[in-house]
Parts: structure tokens; C-alpha cells; sequence
């Protein structure tokens, strides 16, 4: 990350706040003026996840228009990038949390957000289209959804248009996180249109998407690049100068051209081949999966006998310790957590976190709490008099402890462990959000590219029952095998 994040930084409330969207910079006059002395320099973006052609996945890669711009760019004024695919809400967090030097993620420029964020000069004019089910010959204009749900992305220009004329037609609007997920729900019925982006609407109509357009363009706001307000300004300047060298020179439009002129779709539609082409993704997902849960399942064993022990104490402050542990943890949804350390913590320490750390805080101390619990329970169940009789015998706390009651107790505890382990398997789903690139995040990655939302559902669900079985009957051979 590039020197110029420490800081004064905003309270981390504002970080779990930020989820509901509607947020973003400041113009980019400021910033013209300033030297683009960024020769050497490493700076971390921060961009969206579904939002094909501006960014998406192709062979496991991030490409499209956005992407290709700030790596030129990047190139052209001798700086480098490291690329962060957070999704839209997440990446405007991670810009205020400074987690991230700059966002480009197909991000429309407006008032509000120039009250947060610096932007660059605009690199695309964009415009809001409207669709409905292909098989829909009832809607065909906005005089036709008078009371009607329509769906937007959250916090984006087509959210923005509909809200504006929702008053007017009779139609109320809901918002989902990504165009994948809102074509699908077009697609089930559960909405009748979408608002969405034109170039991005246009490349999902063209990967058969199940969608087509019923209405012109809306004129809308333009995309920018965005800085958090009064920082960065060497990398603004160098992204205007880079900006105006692309389009002076023609690689600009060349790079519009490759992907707004009718992207050739798919050539292998057989779920074989889309479970061939995936496979190497899911794959790379399914590793860093197992690899959070191998870490987070290790440090809240430690924790959960630890705190587990400090609940049958006979010390009021360690049982104290103990029942405030197990109550902000199992108290607090996971998410709020996730979001907590990733980008709360960040604000209030002035320090980056990376995303498989924080991930890892997350997991393990929530399955922590929960272990507490387990620990606890598994020696409360052993008979009491099991401990008095070890004491009369002269053993003192300790040894009865280790020699008559924790024997008895860990096969009684053993099989809520092995529930644990797979619960905190399945929660690192939930990493997703906050762009720990695990194997559901993987499968978003695919099927914002594809369209092919159920299938490729198919196979990530198929991965983690094979998973999740597998290590369970390996966890049940052990328990058979120690516990006898």
C-alpha cells in the first residue's frame, strides 16, 4: 500500500455503515495542478466484482475496460497496481478505511459522492437502460409497471434513475448487489424489469442472460476514478495525464472497442464444458477454503479450552472474562464481524489488515466462542462426584482436572467439535463480501461472466458436500478411533 494512507481516520462505525451505498469523492480540478510524481510507486485499487465489461473474470483473470485503463496507465506513468476485486459496496468501504489508495469500478460521478472522494477526469459517458424477461411481451415500456417491482444495483446511476421515476410510474424499487444476481431475479419473476448500465445490460443480453432490452438509453453520469478527499493527489493527476495520453493516442477507443463491440459469447453452452472452464478457479477457491478453516479451526480449539476452563474456574474474573468473550461473539451476526476487522479495525488503528488475516480473526474467534461453550458443557456434564472422588483420593484441582474429568468429557465433547469444523467450513462463505477469494467468491466470479448463475451454484454446492462429507468421515474414523 502506498505510503500516503496513515492518517486521521473516520470512526469504524463508518465502515459498517457504509454498506448501505449512496457515497463517493470529489471533482478533479483540485487535483490537475499537481505534480504526477509517481515513478516506483505501488498503490492498491480497489474495483467490483460483477460488472462486466467494465471488470470481470475471463480465465480466471481480471480484465475488462476498467482494468485495462488503470493497468496502461499504470504503465504509461511508470507507477504499479495491485489489483483488489471487492465488489462495489466493499471497495467504497475499503477506500474510506484506507485499505485501498484509489477505486475504479465503473463508478458514476455525482454530487454526493464528490463530498467524500477526489475524482479523475470522467473516462466514460454512461446511460441507464431498462429490461425485462425475453419471454415478457407485457412490459414494453415504464407506463407498464404501475405497480410493479423493479430491481437495481445498490448504489449505482440505475438505482438512482429508477428511484426518480418510481413516483411517477407506480413502481417500487428494490436493490441487489451485482447485474448477475438482478437478471436472475428478473428472471424468476420475483421483479418484472431491471435498471442497469447500458454497456453492461448490452454485454449480458449478448452472453444470453435471458434479458432484453425494452427502452432507450437514459442520458447518465460519467465514470470516474476516485481517491479519498484531499489524498492521493500525485496518483490523480497521474491517472488524468495517463488518461489523456490513452485517448490522444488511439489505445484508448481500441480498448472500448474490444469490449463494447459485440463480445462473442460462449462457445461451449454443455454444463461439462462450463464445468471444465471452471474447474481451475473453484479449485484455487476450494484450497484458500480449506486453508481458513485449517487456521481458524486450530486457534478456536485454543481459544475455546482456554475460555472453556475459565468458565468452570473458581475465579469470579476469569468466569467474567469468559461470559463477555462468548457474548460479543455469539451475539454479533459473523458479517458484522467480518466487516469489523476488515474494515473498522483498520479506522481505529491506523493499520492495513489483509483479507485472509482478517478473515481468519473472524472465523476463529466466532467458532471460538462457540467452542467455549462446547468446553464448558463437556465438563459440566461429568458427574460431580467424579471431582469429589478425585479429590478424596488426594488429587489435587489440576490433576483430577487432567486425569478423571477431561478424559470423559472430550469424547462427550468430540462430536459438537467435528460440527463445529464443518459450521466454520461453511462460514467462510460469507468471507465472499468482503472479497476473500474463497470458493463461493469464486463462483461469483463465474457466473458474473457467464450468466449461468444455477449451474455454476450446482457445481460450488456439489464441491462443498463432497468436501464437507470427505472431512467428515475422517473426523468420525478419528473420534472412533481415540474416544473407544
Amino acid at each position: 500500500m502506498h505510503h500516503s494512507r496513515a492518517g486521521k481516520f473516520a470512526l469504524a462505525a463508518t465502515a459498517l455503515v457504509a454498506l448501505a451505498g449512496g457515497f463517493v469523492g470529489v471533482g478533479a480540478a483540485a487535483a490537475s495542478t499537481v505534480s504526477a510524481d509517481t515513478t516506483g510507486e505501488t498503490y492498491v485499487i480497489g474495483t467490483d466484482t460483477t460488472f462486466a465489461p467494465f471488470e470481470y473474470r475471463e480465465d480466471g483473470e481480471l480484465t475488462g475496460i476498467d482494468m485495462d485503463l488503470v493497468r496502461d496507465i499504470a504503465a504509461s506513468q511508470g507507477f504499479s497496481v495491485e489489483i483488489k476485486s471487492l465488489g462495489f459496496d466493499a471497495a467504497l468501504q475499503a477506500l474510506q478505511s484506507n485499505q485501498v489508495d484509489g477505486v475504479i469500478a465503473g463508478m458514476s460521478i455525482t454530487d454526493e459522492r464528490q463530498l467524500i472522494f477526489d475524482f479523475s477526469d470522467p473516462y466514460f459517458d454512461s446511460g441507464v437502460q431498462m429490461a425485462v424477461a425475453e419471454d415478457n411481451a407485457e412490459i414494453t415500456g415504464y407506463d407498464d409497471l404501475a405497480g410493479e417491482t423493479v430491481v437495481a444495483k445498490r448504489g449505482s446511476e440505475g438505482e438512482t434513475f429508477a428511484n426518480s421515476i418510481s413516483a411517477e410510474y407506480g413502481f417500487t424499487v428494490k436493490a441487489l448487489a451485482d447485474s448477475a444476481t438482478m437478471y436472475d431475479d428478473v428472471k424468476a419473476g420475483n421483479s418484472v424489469a431491471v435498471f442497469d448500465d447500458y454497456p453492461v445490460l448490452a454485454y449480458g443480453i449478448n452472453q444470453n442472460n435471458g434479458l432484453k432490452s425494452v427502452t432507450e438509453k437514459e442520458q447518465g453520469s460519467s465514470y470516474g476514478f476516485a481517491v479519498n478527499k484531499g489524498q492521493n493527489p500525485e496518483l490523480l493527476a497521474a491517472f488524468n495525464t495517463g488518461l489523456a495520453e490513452l485517448k490522444a493516442g488511439g489505445e484508448y477507443q481500441d480498448i472500448l472497442d474490444k469490449y463494447l463491440d459485440a463480445p462473442a459469447a460462449s462457445s461451449d453452452t454443455s454444463f461439462f464444458g462450463l464445468l471444465a472452464d471452471s474447474m481451475p478457479a473453484l479449485m484455487k477457491g476450494l484450497g484458500l477454503t480449506l486453508l481458513a478453516t485449517g487456521l481458524s479451526i486450530l486457534i478456536a480449539l485454543v481459544l475455546g479450552v482456554l475460555f472453556g476452563f475459565f468458565t468452570v474456574s473458581e475465579s469470579r474474573i476469569l468466569r467474567g472474562i469468559s461470559t463477555i468473550y462468548v457474548s460479543i461473539f455469539r451475539g454479533t451476526p459473523l458479517l458484522v464481524q467480518a466487516f469489523f476487522f476488515y474494515f473498522g479495525l483498520p479506522q481505529l488503528t491506523g493499520q492495513s489488515i489483509d483479507v485472509l488475516t482478517a478473515g481468519v480473526l473472524t472465523l476463529s474467534l466466532n467458532a471460538g466462542a462457540y467452542m467455549t461453550e462446547i468446553v464448558r458443557g463437556g465438563i459440566q456434564s461429568v458427574d460431580a462426584g467424579q471431582t469429589e472422588a478425585g479429590r478424596s483420593l488426594g488429587l489435587g484441582y489440576v490433576t483430577t482436572m487432567r486425569r478423571v474429568v477431561l478424559p470423559q468429557a472430550v469424547k462427550i465433547m468430540t462430536p459438537s467439535f467435528i460440527n463445529q469444523f464443518v459450521m466454520t467450513l461453511k462460514d467462510t462463505s460469507l468471507l465472499a463480501v468482503i472479497g476473500f477469494a474463497e470458493l463461493t467468491y469464486q463462483g461469483q466470479q463465474i457466473y458474473a461472466s457467464n450468466f449461468r448463475t444455477g449451474e455454476t451454484l450446482l457445481i460450488v454446492a456439489a464441491l462443498y458436500f463432497i468436501v464437507i462429507n470427505l472431512l467428515t468421515m475422517l473426523s468420525n474414523k478419528l473420534d472412533k478411533r481415540f474416544n473407544k
